[in-house]
């Protein structure tokens, strides 16, 4: 039955490249208020493609934040229903010099197509979206029931896909959950994420005097706000890299013997080293280098300030420091629990001299789904059939915090089948999409909705 889709996507090819481009020129910048109307602009182009490829009752729902794009194609109720998220937003492109293209003018050279969102997740979502078309063209049906939910909010950390998820869990109701936002284990190794990262980000505000104080006049007499923040952030960690929060560590799920095996197995340290150009590799100690990436907890500063910032020398001992800090969590450990941890410690070891405030940022449960559920195995068989490679089943060390919503609120496993490559610079400048993997992954997904038309849930 696939066949004629896959048909249908090879001659259609130059024109899908062309429509690529016109969505990624948008600028579906989500942090970026100034950016609503493209925003609201973007929501309706991939309403209207939805609409064109051929799906039912699309429509752009609103929510406390920006709007959801869903759409549907609902004909056998003895077929299992998929979801299928993305999203449509993505990341700011600062700094704009390092971009040897411009952002939103996509340019293909080198077999890449270059812009913001090429990878991350713009060109993933829109193949999900041609392959649906190439069903509904060629074959004027799907293999199974399809619900499609694409939101505006992930880069910002979905802050109103949960309550939506939850004032519409029977219009969402479904047997799996079908994302693209995930990288292969390597180019023409595919692979499928069983687990995700939680995380928990926060800001540490230090304040001392009530002003910049003159070094010369005040030097020796009062805490320097920098100097306290250095040291309270110190103490967050001891020497072989193991997070020193009391309770931290009391949740984490222990490993599985398989689970050591093959992350020792995937472990690269000299790839790596070389990849991102460093001496040495760091982290907690006894555990190989994947199973930190993909299965341990972190606690990583994210940024210091304070102080003077500007060029040459301004003597002053400043008044405010601050920290953005943020964790990666791994299942059972709680977003919550964990925060609650982090004020407890910084609150025991913060110097004398200032005061502390902290701010909460994203949170996001860890996710786990066994990676011998069927759904998972027939994604595997797909993958293995576009790529002609062994499929690798993984964790990953980022976090999408809507999965685990879905989980929770919708009982839905979740498939991660995504197409990127971590070489391809999403959320730096010049990111880019290997169109290998724009061809060879919408075959992987036409074969999977085939393969999950058999899956018994």
């Amino acid at each position: 039955m696939s066949e004629l889709a896959k048909q249908y996507l090879k001659e259609n090819r130059d024109a899908q490249l062309d429509e690529l481009k016109s969505f990624l020129s948008l600028q579906s910048i989500s942090s970026d208020s100034t950016h609503r109307d493209e925003m609201n602009h973007t929501a309706q182009w991939t309403a209207d493609a939805l609409t064109a490829a051929g799906l039912e009752h699309v429509a752009i729902m609103e929510t406390e934040g920006l709007p959801v794009v869903y759409g549907e194609w609902l004909h056998d109720p003895e077929k299992p229903t998929v979801l299928i998220y993305g999203h449509y937003d993505v990341q700011p492109v600062d700094p704009l010099h390092l971009w040897e293209t411009p952002p939103f003018e996509p340019t293909i050279r080198d077999g890449k197509i270059y812009a913001r969102g090429a990878s991350d997740d713009k060109g993933q979502v829109f193949m999900h979206i041609k392959v649906l078309e190439a069903y509904l063209k060629s074959e004027k049906a799907l293999p199974v029931n399809v619900k499609v939910i694409f939101e505006g909010e992930e880069e910002i950390g979905s802050p109103s896909l949960d309550a939506f998820v939850e004032a519409n869990k029977e219009l969402l109701k479904s047997d799996v959950l079908l994302v693209s936002d995930t990288p292969m284990l390597d180019k023409g190794k595919p692979a499928v994420v069983y687990g995700l990262r939680g995380l928990c980000g926060m800001q540490i505000d230090l304040k001392g005097p009530n002003s910049d104080l003159h070094s010369g006049l005040y030097g020796g007499a009062v805490q320097n706000t920098l100097h306290a923040l250095v040291e309270l952030l110190a103490t967050l960690h001891n020497e072989k890299g193991e997070i020193t929060v009391e309770g931290f560590y009391d949740k984490v799920r222990r490993l599985t013997k398989e689970e050591i095996e093959t992350f020792a197995s995937l472990s690269d340290d000299e790839a790596l080293k070389a990849q991102l150009g460093v001496t040495d590799l760091f982290g907690e100690e006894g555990f190989s280098t994947t199973a930190r990436l993909w299965a341990r907890p972190t606690l990583e500063i994210n940024g210091v300030y304070g102080g003077f910032q500007g060029e040459g020398v301004k003597t002053v001992i400043p008044n405010e420091a601050h920290a953005k800090i943020s964790c990666r969590l791994v299942p059972d450990q709680d977003p919550a629990e964990i925060a609650s941890q982090i004020k407890a410690h910084l609150n025991k070891h913060l110097p004398k001299g200032v005061t502390l405030d902290i701010q909460m940022f994203d949170q996001a449960r860890p996710f786990l789904t066994p990676y011998d559920h069927p759904a998972i195995q027939a994604a595997g068989v797909a993958l293995e059939k576009a790529y002609g490679s062994p499929v690798t089943y993984t964790r990953m060390g980022g976090s999408i915090p809507v999965v685990e919503t879905f989980n929770t609120v919708l009982k839905l496993p979740a498939v991660l089948m995504g197409f990127g490559l971590g070489t391809e610079n999403f959320h730096a400048p010049n990111e880019h999409f290997h169109l290998e993997n724009f061809e060879k992954g919408m075959d992987a997904l036409v074969d999977y909705l085939h393969e999950l038309s058999h899956v018994q849930f």
